[in-house]
Order: structure tokens, then C-alpha cells, then sequence
């Protein structure tokens, strides 16, 4: 039986990179963490320890820096797309690149009751993300959030579900249901080549297709309740060929009152972190484009 070497890429991760335009009294600010992966030929590395094809990933680095200065970082997707294509055309030995990025959110601060325009709070209610590949299957652009904690205080239920002799949970007509949402969402094939999306505005918008389904659905269950948001920005957005969610359960448990003689009305509640009950699926088009292996992430994890 033969010992073969499977696939591979290396690159830089986390590439902490802060972009401010300076060019009037009123500066803005992109705050980015870039990280960068090359596919390609790279046995010889790996077999021989042959370094002549490999670009340094200190090199990546540098490039991911200078195209911040050199190439307009928002939307992050643009700066994602132009800076894989850098590797894929510019570089010889790479034949596909494959960017993610992280976008930290700014708001101004506000003095004397006016926003100022050179001092910024960190903030924002999610990690805005992208994750672009370029290569011999086309493009691809991942976008996406992490970390997007939302909770509903009523109308989602939880009941009639398999019983077993270690089951100890009792159903419920009425719970908090909450999760620290990350979704992602693929734009490929025609809709990508065709150029001028909007990004930003597709960001947003799927944001608050998905909030409206969390929030107007009498959820009978968390999947329900992925699967109708999932479904809706499909439906708002004909670009997505695909669409992934993944909701960590953020439990919360009504405080049993009942030894100190008062009554808890699903008003005062325990939040537990851990262990909770994870959630996925994917939403997809039938017809959606081939997605080639656009979901292999740096780490190699979707």
C-alpha cells in the first residue's frame, strides 16, 4: 500500500492590518485580520524540503499590507478578490489562492453631541467575514458574520421531541431561544463574473432578512427556524448559490423560585454557556454552481 501526499496549501494567517484614509479632516477607518492560503505544486516542498517555488508567507504578509495602502479595502470582498488574483496571475507557481478576511467594527465617537471625526469606539453586534478563492474552478466569494448573538424572549417552543430513559428535559411551549449566529453564503459561477454587486448592500440585506425570520417566526423548533432564514435570503437574493448556518444553543433556564415562595413567570433565568447544543445545516439551490473547494478554509475546516 502506497503513502501518497494529499492535499495541501500553506500561507499567513492573521494578518492584522489597520487602514485609515487621511485624505480630509474627517479620517475613516477599516480594521481587517487577512489571511492568505496558496494552492499549487507543492511536493517537493513537503517530500525534499525544495523551497524554489514557494513564496515566503512573510511575503504574504508584506503584499496583504501593501494592497490595504494601494487597493480600497471596503468592500472587503473587492480588496479579498483583487489580492487573490495578485497570486494567482502575478506568481507563477500558485495556481489558486484563497483570502479570508475578518472586518472588526468602528463607530465614531461622539463629543459634545457630534460624531468626531479622527477618534473611533470599537464596536459592532458581529465579525463581519468574507473568504475568497480564486483558482483553476473559478472564483468564489464566502460571505458571512460570526459571533451574532440574537435572542428572542418568547414564541419559540421546544416540545413532542424523541424520549428516552436518560432524558430529563422537559418540554416547553414558551422559552428564550438565543445562539451566537455565524452564517456564510456563496456567490459563484455567472452572478460572480458578471461583476457589480453591491457587497456591502447584500451584507446588510441578508442581515435583516434573516433577523425578520428569527424574529416574526413562531419557531417550533432552532432548525425551523435556520431553515426559514436560510431560505428567505435564497429567496431575496438569487446571487447565493448556498447558504451555511451554523447556531450554537445559548441556554438559558428559568431560576426554580419555588423554596423561597416566590413565582418566576420565565422572567429571571440561568445563562449557560456550556455544554449547549449546536445547530447546522446548509440551504442550496438546486442548480447552484459547483462549489469546487471554495469551502476549504485555511485550516482546512469549513
Amino acid at each position: 500500500m502506497a503513502i501518497v501526499l494529499g492535499p495541501n496549501q500553506y500561507g499567513k494567517a492573521e494578518t492584522h492590518l489597520v487602514r485609515i484614509v487621511r485624505d480630509s479632516p474627517r479620517h475613516e477607518i477599516t480594521d481587517l485580520n487577512v489571511s492568505s492560503a496558496l494552492r499549487g505544486d507543492w511536493s517537493a516542498a513537503h517530500l525534499e524540503g525544495d523551497q524554489s517555488a514557494i513564496l515566503p508567507t512573510d511575503t504574504q504578509k508584506n503584499t496583504a499590507y501593501v494592497w490595504a495602502k494601494t487597493h480600497p479595502v471596503d468592500p472587503i470582498e473587492d480588496y479579498g478578490l483583487s489580492l487573490a488574483h495578485h497570486f494567482v496571475d502575478d506568481v507563477e507557481p500558485v495556481v489558486g489562492a484563497r483570502i479570508e478576511i475578518e472586518r472588526f467594527g468602528w463607530i465614531r465617537a461622539t463629543v459634545d453631541g457630534s460624531e468626531h471625526d479622527h477618534t473611533f469606539v470599537r464596536t459592532g453586534p458581529e465579525i463581519r467575514t468574507a473568504a475568497i478563492t480564486v483558482g483553476p474552478d473559478g472564483e468564489h466569494v464566502i460571505q458571512g458574520m460570526k459571533d451574532f448573538v440574537i435572542l428572542k424572549s418568547t414564541e419559540s417552543a421546544f416540545k413532542d421531541f424523541l424520549v428516552d430513559e436518560y432524558t430529563t428535559l422537559a418540554p416547553t411551549e414558551d422559552r428564550v431561544m438565543a445562539t451566537s449566529l455565524v452564517a456564510k453564503w456563496r456567490i459563484s459561477g455567472d452572478s460572480l463574473s458578471e461583476g457589480g454587486i453591491d457587497w456591502n448592500a447584500m451584507y446588510e440585506g441578508v442581515k435583516a432578512v434573516m433577523v425578520a425570520q428569527f424574529a416574526t417566526l413562531h419557531s417550533l423548533a432552532l432548525q425551523q427556524t435556520l431553515w426559514n432564514m436560510g431560505r428567505a435570503a435564497l429567496e431575496a437574493y438569487p446571487e447565493i448559490a448556498e447558504l451555511k448556518l451554523s447556531a450554537p444553543n445559548k441556554h438559558h433556564f428559568v431560576v426554580d423560585f419555588s423554596r423561597f415562595g416566590v413565582e418566576n413567570q420565565n422572567e429571571v433565568f440561568h445563562a449557560d454557556d456550556r455544554p449547549y447544543g449546536l445547530i447546522q445545516a446548509d440551504v442550496v439551490r438546486d442548480d447552484a454552481p459547483p462549489a469546487g473547494d471554495a469551502w476549504r478554509s485555511y485550516s482546512g475546516l469549513v
